[in-house]
């Protein structure tokens, strides 16, 4: 067939187009990556995970394949929790790594993760950093949040209000001022001692059935404002539940990651949708 080869896999529904490119060679542009998550002329994803070796991109890394994760409307995004999970699973299944303790180079630095037997995967989130405090607008309503670093800039609403009923159709107002290269956007409930649930609206893609690093962020958040910084807690989102840990310095991510689909990339299309 000779077309450009794809996966697509998801993370609790967060799900991505896998574009296998080991010596980089592939040109992706914003306009290319828009088009293959587009749900209606493309492939449709909330980003696209390029499988390239660190050294093709001359990126620092520990670990032999980098993950270059662009967002559904085509930019550059540093870090992805779900989608890692989802990249270590591929590695695994097609050979490049073996299961158990590995580390892939992301820009918001090194992931150490483990592949699990039973397919889930836990990843070394790196530090969950409170940077302070904003307010976003949903439909002409403030909600005051905690700013998180999570390797990506978060900001996290953890409110009385059933989380189901907002309307995140469309984006949400911020402090352009605080968050310049925008911001994701995590609304939480409690649900009682170690256990949360969330919707977010990510930057440059939407409302998402689900967010890694904001999970991360949403338990560093809700730690916070109860006056810690350690601790474990479940994060239900609308595509499943993961486990999330937190302290001093680091965090951990667990949850499932499922390859679903290959194929190829019709090369006329490819070309078309570059331009």
């Amino acid at each position: 067939m000779g077309g450009i080869e794809f996966l697509k896999g998801h993370g609790t529904q967060n799900d991505f187009v896998l574009l296998p490119d080991p010596a980089g060679r592939l040109e992706l542009t914003e306009a290319r990556v828009a088009a293959l998550c587009d749900r209606r002329r493309g492939l449709g994803a909330d980003g696209v995970l390029r499988v390239v070796r660190a050294a093709a991109l001359d990126e620092p890394s520990a670990g032999e394949w980098f993950m270059d994760y662009r967002n559904a409307d085509g930019s550059i995004a540093e870090m992805c929790g779900n989608g890692t999970r989802v990249f270590a699973r591929y590695l695994v299944e097609a050979g490049l790594e073996t299961e158990g303790e590995f580390v892939i180079g992301t820009r918001a630095g090194d992931r150490p993760l483990v592949v699990h037997p039973d397919r889930s995967v836990t990843v070394q989130m790196g530090p969950a950093t409170i940077t302070g405090t904003s307010v976003t607008m949903v439909a002409g309503r403030p909600f005051s949040g905690v700013a998180v670093d999570v390797g990506n800039p978060h900001l996290v609403s953890v409110l009385e209000d059933d989380v189901a009923g907002l309307d995140l159709r469309d984006q949400p107002d911020f402090d352009h001022d605080f968050f310049p290269h925008g911001v994701n956007l995590e609304f939480v409930n409690r649900l009682g001692e170690g256990a949360l649930r969330m919707r977010v609206h990510e930057r440059g893609v939407g409302e998402t059935r689900a967010c890694g690093t904001g999970t991360v962020a949403a338990v560093a958040a809700a730690f916070h404002l109860a006056g810690t910084d350690t601790g474990a807690s479940t994060v239900d989102i609308p595509g499943g539940r993961v486990e999330v840990t937190v302290s001093r310095g680091a965090s951990t991510l667990s949850g499932p990651a499922e390859i679903v689909a290959r194929g190829e990339i019709d090369e006329a299309w490819w070309a078309a949708a570059g331009s």
